[in-house]
């Protein structure tokens, strides 16, 4: 049977993109896949994953990426969309793309909202045809799915890539783009204001606007 897995990577970061992919495998690639280590991304080291990410593209039925830019997070949540509501809709997309042709597929979420039902009934009605697929949303799939983990190492590699792209043009400073990383941290602090029509910032999340706020607080101070 074919399943084709659905994961993110970048939700939550106020640095760089937030990115979605799709796997589509059969049953045999699945247990291929499970031999030679390919888990969820988190388990695996950047090299590692680099590594999979050849192999998964090799092997599998078809792959779908969708990469969302902090400009569109900012404007969806400036028209009220959600961002749980935005990333059905990408997750939507990819299954629009992959779905043409085949007899049935399984379609496995990592679902991002604590509400799975209303999240993926929101999902439903944004797919084209739903008349020869299967959903199915799960926290953790990414974990207990293994079309979902290749899923996670496609899509942890792109935003990888992405965020390196960044580096390249901004410097090592700007971290993994997650307000833990004590150098994002930095770099927020010091760039909010220098770099906000840059489009590296989700400047929807309270931490890019407090961290604005301090740089202009600063300069009114002086």
């Amino acid at each position: 049977m074919l399943t084709l897995g659905i994961d993110d990577a970048g939700r939550g970061p106020v640095v760089g993109p937030m990115v979605l992919a799709g796997c589509l495998i059969e049953d045999e690639v699945g247990k291929e896949f499970k031999k030679i280590g390919i888990k969820d991304s988190k388990q695996l080291t950047q090299k590692r994953r680099e590594f999979l990410e050849k192999i998964i593209k090799e092997k599998a039925e078809n792959f779908e990426i969708v990469i969302i830019p902090p400009s569109k997070i900012d404007q969806s949540s400036e028209n009220g969309t959600k961002l749980n509501e935005l990333e059905a809709i990408a997750v939507a997309k990819i299954i629009n793309k992959i779905n043409k042709g085949y007899k049935k597929i399984r379609v496995v979420v990592d679902c991002p909202s604590p509400s799975i039902i209303k999240w993926r009934d929101f999902l439903k009605t944004k797919i084209k045809d739903l008349s020869n697929l299967e959903i199915i949303c799960e926290h953790k799939a990414d974990k207990n799915y293994i079309s979902v983990s290749a899923a996670s190492v496609l899509a942890k590699t792109v935003r990888e890539k992405e965020m390196n792209k960044l580096k390249n043009v901004y410097g090592g400073e700007i971290g993994s783009g997650y307000t833990s990383d004590p150098a994002t941290q930095k770099f927020l602090e010091k760039h909010a204001q220098k770099h906000k029509d840059k489009g590296i910032f989700r400047k929807s999340w309270i931490t890019w606007k407090n961290a604005n706020n301090k740089i202009n607080q600063r300069r009114l101070d002086f």
